[in-house]
């Protein structure tokens, strides 16, 4: 048989690990989430090479400059550690357990959670994009968790390998989240990523997808104009390559059907990007309604109003059944756990 043409392969990165032995225990239910700030505004790097080049970004009020290390910014494919983390977190937060800036997991889980290689490269992989997290340092004016964070700060606050093995291989890994990123996280200002969004070769291809499921979500469709596309994403190119860029993607998508979610389409003659919703985001997310977390308080009078019940199992239930966003929050849960208690009585 001859080469396969590049009409039939796919753009899409082989699924290395089919068989989803990675989420050992119950990691297979922690199901890919990544934070909003970084999906709306270009925080990492789209290049594939070392980067060095300060970047800032201007949209409205918001302004972010992003400086790198010696070795270079955090690029759109680091950022899997951040989403590994910020997963493994909000799913611990789901069954009630106590959240901590300090993750601590095992290399192997998270290099086969991202669909990397677990060879050497993949660990040493690993190892660099860690210091790129930790060198790169941003000042941005973005809130997060209703705090505005001022000083300059690091995507992580520290690495630390936990265990080697012999060659030199890291095992366990603990990563200290910094400020910015675990308010966030308590916030849930989270949207769920389609696991195929690791699949995707390019860095642009999951930037674009990021702001899809962002801006889209679960709209019919979502229109952007090529020039502010651009601006979003952080590329640094011309207009034009940009432009060819973004053709290319589009081509690829109509004869492959491989960006995850929404199909991308290019309108040349408005120069125009089209998303449409494939409809198959079958997950409600906090962030989607932007539903504020509650006061502390509330919890106790939920209690009070469903007694025997887990409070957390309630508000998890609630979030999920709402379709818009309530006025009060609070008020709203409060009333929720009333006629649950008045259906169901005690467990």
């Amino acid at each position: 048989m001859g080469e396969i043409s590049k009409v039939e392969r796919s753009p899409l990165l082989p699924d290395r690990h089919p068989q989803m032995d990675f989420f050992v225990c119950d990691i297979f239910d922690a199901a890919p989430k990544a934070d909003i700030g970084p999906m709306e505004h270009p925080v990492f790097s789209l290049s594939s090479r070392p980067d060095t080049n300060i970047r800032r970004y201007e949209h409205g009020n918001v302004v972010i400059e992003v400086k790198p290390s010696v070795d270079g910014l955090a690029t759109v494919h680091d950022r899997d550690i951040l989403i590994y983390c910020i997963s493994q977190l909000i799913h611990g937060m789901n069954d009630g357990r106590e959240t901590s800036r300090i993750v601590r997991f095992k290399a192997y889980d998270l290099l086969t959670a991202t669909n990397r290689t677990t060879n050497g490269q993949g660990y040493a992989g690993l190892k660099a994009a860690l210091e790129r997290l930790r060198g790169t340092t941003i000042s941005t004016n973005i809130t997060t968790g209703g705090v505005e964070q001022l000083d300059i700060f690091g995507l992580i606050n520290r690495a630390t390998i936990v265990r080697q093995t012999r060659d030199g291989r890291m095992q366990e890994v603990e990563v200290e989240l910094s400020d910015w990123v675990f308010n966030a996280i308590r916030a849930r200002e989270v949207l769920t990523l389609s696991r195929e969004y690791f699949r995707l070769r390019k860095p642009i291809e999951r930037r674009i997808y990021e702001l899809a499921r962002k801006h889209c979500g679960r709209q019919k469709s979502w229109r952007i104009s090529l020039d502010v596309l651009q601006k979003k994403c952080g590329s640094s190119s011309e207009l034009r390559e940009f432009r060819r860029v973004i053709a290319g993607i589009s081509q690829e998508d109509e004869t492959h059907d491989h960006m995850p979610d929404y199909a991308v389409r290019f309108d040349e003659e408005k120069d125009q990007v089209l998303f449409i919703s494939k409809g198959r985001l079958d997950v409600v997310d906090e962030a989607d309604l932007n539903i504020p977390p509650l006061d502390e308080e509330t919890y106790d009078l939920a209690r009070a109003l469903a007694p025997g019940w887990d409070i957390h199992y309630i508000e998890r239930e609630w979030r999920s059944w709402a379709t818009e966003t309530p006025k009060s929050a609070d008020a709203a849960f409060l009333g929720f756990c009333r006629k649950w208690f008045e259906k169901r009585g005690r467990p």
